[in-house]
Parts: C-alpha cells; structure tokens; sequence
C-alpha cells in the first residue's frame, strides 16, 4: 500500500507514514500479544504476581493461591516457557520465581498500577490508617517488630516488599500512616537510640556498637550520633562517667 494513496487525507500523511512503518512490523507485536494471551488467566496472573516478590517451591504456592498443585504446575511451566518465570533447583526441591527482564519487571508494575486503579480497597475490613486494609496494616507491624529485633541488619525496601508480598510504594505508604514517618527515618532514629543505649550499658567500643547498630563503619555512626544527639558517641560515653 502507498500510504500517500491513502483514502482520506486529514492532512497528517507524515505520521501517517511513520506509524504504517511501524505497524507492518508485525512480529514485534504478535510477541506483545503472545504475552498477553499468557496472561489472560486469572490464576496465572496471581501466581506472576506472587513470584515477583518471592521465591517458592510448587507446594508453597499452591497453598498461597489456593490451588491444587498439578493446576499451579502448569501455569507455572506455561511462564517458564515464556520467559517469565525461573527455577533453581536445591536438591530434590524446585524453586520459582519471576525472571529478572525489563519485560517482567514492566508487566509486574503494569499489573499492579492497574489493580491500584481499578480494584481500590478501602472498604470492607478496611483500618483508620489511611484507608489501608487490616491485612495490610498488621503486615507492615510485622515487619515493624522484625526490624526492630535486628537493627543490625539493613534489608532494601525491596527486599521487604517481596516478604510482605506488597509493592515498594505501597509498603512504604502504609508504613508512614502507621508510624507517622518514613521507614528509613523511623529506623534511623531507632538505630541511634540503641547506640545510645549501648553506650550507657556497655563497655563495647565504638566500632562494635555502630555495627550492632546497622552502621558499616564507626565514622558514620559517630557522624549520625552526632547530627541527632549534638555530640560525639566518645562525647557521650565521656559525659555519663
């Protein structure tokens, strides 16, 4: 077809032409629709979903779907066949989770962008903090206690988000209605509290504090001790003998 021959001219041949060239592409999008063919299965969606944030066996995320384990098996083999979904084998077991490709990582926030928009949940079982559902709330005290065990370690926002089976973006806003601040500014703030503890209660040095505390190296705890408590951890410990 020559696109200047076109039935109507409306006066945007230019593009026209543009987008014809594209358009007789036709392999690039029967790839785009092969994918969303995989995907038009309810199931299979929530079992994509679940495996961008966690890594599980066959039986595991049967019991997280709620489905028999020959059905799961299948829709698992179908996104492994895709691309989607990778295994790793330790001993007898298999785990599976999603593939790290920018076409997973894109389906997965599409997914969830538009659950967002289009399934809101504010209503039943919903909590006071800010419209979030109990379910979610509890998670996120959950996690809360946790970090608080173990000030030691320092997981990503993403790595919490995979454990709590939630986004990033919403782990993040559920916590700051919850404790009426940032994670990383609630943790920090907790840190350096402990360090002071620590401080008063121990005779440990300063390097063993701040990594009990999460702090990579000694000069950066002190540097955070100071901005929050207005003096050195030395400073400190010197002033309470």
């Amino acid at each position: 077809m020559n696109i200047e021959l076109m039935p109507h001219d409306h006066g945007n041949v230019q593009r026209a032409a543009a987008l014809h060239k594209e358009l007789r592409r036709g392999g690039s999008f029967d790839t785009v629709a092969e994918i969303f063919r995989l995907l038009d299965d309810g199931s299979r969606v929530r079992i994509f979903w679940l495996l961008c944030h966690c890594e599980e066996c066959v039986l595991n995320i049967s019991a997280l779907t709620e489905m028999s384990s020959p059905a799961a098996s299948h829709h698992l083999r179908l996104l492994k066949d895709a691309g989607l979904v990778e295994t790793r084998r330790e001993g007898k077991e298999v785990y599976y989770r999603a593939a790290d490709t920018p076409v997973v990582k894109l389906l997965h926030s599409m997914i969830e962008k538009t659950m967002e928009i289009s399934c809101p949940e504010p209503g039943e079982g919903a909590e006071s903090a800010a419209g979030f559902t109990a379910e979610q709330v509890e998670t996120v005290r959950r996690m809360h206690d946790e970090l608080l065990q173990h000030p030691e370690q320092r997981p990503t926002i993403e790595e919490l988000a995979r454990r709590c089976l939630m986004n990033p973006t919403t782990l993040k806003a559920v916590f700051k209605a919850v404790y009426g601040d940032s994670l990383a500014a609630h943790m920090k703030e907790h840190r350096l509290e402990k360090g002071a503890e620590l401080l008063r209660r121990s005779d440990d040095s300063i390097a063993d504090i701040a990594a009990a505390v999460g702090y990579d190296s000694a000069s950066r705890f002190s540097a955070a001790f100071r901005d929050r408590f207005h003096m050195l951890p030395t400073e400190y410990r010197k002033q309470l003998k």
